[in-house]
């Protein structure tokens, strides 16, 4: 799936990465816990949090994470969007909450990830 297409499916505003909307993403991780992120996150994932601090930029520049979808009406300050712009990270945000966002986006055919994957 597109990262175009995430957006389009979560009514998302495109906070940075207006050059990525055509990368493919081929998995969805949902969490706030740094934990499960580390665990479960793998390439070209996107990643849907509410935390909205830099460490979530840099966990997904480690992981190298395509593109992370802010929840629930959550916008990141300026200074954490410039951060993942120069990583090369897509920001997106959505006002649907994270249950239903992952719901819009399996159903729409984007697998989540697990550990095995």
């Amino acid at each position: 799936m597109k990262i175009e297409e995430i957006r389009d499916l979560l009514n998302a505003k495109l906070l940075t990465g207006e050059d990525l909307l055509d990368r493919e993403v081929f998995s969805a991780c949902a969490s706030d816990l740094m934990s499960d992120i580390l665990s479960y996150v793998k390439k070209q994932t996107v990643l849907l949090t509410s935390l909205t601090n830099a460490h979530v930029i840099k966990m997904a520049e480690i992981l190298d994470v395509t593109a992370i979808v802010f929840v629930g009406g959550r916008t990141p300050a300026q200074e954490i969007v410039d951060m993942a712009k120069k990583m090369g990270i897509a920001v997106l945000a959505t006002e649907y909450t994270m249950y239903e966002a992952c719901g819009r986006l399996y159903s729409a055919g984007l697998p989540g990830c697990t550990r095995e994957s």
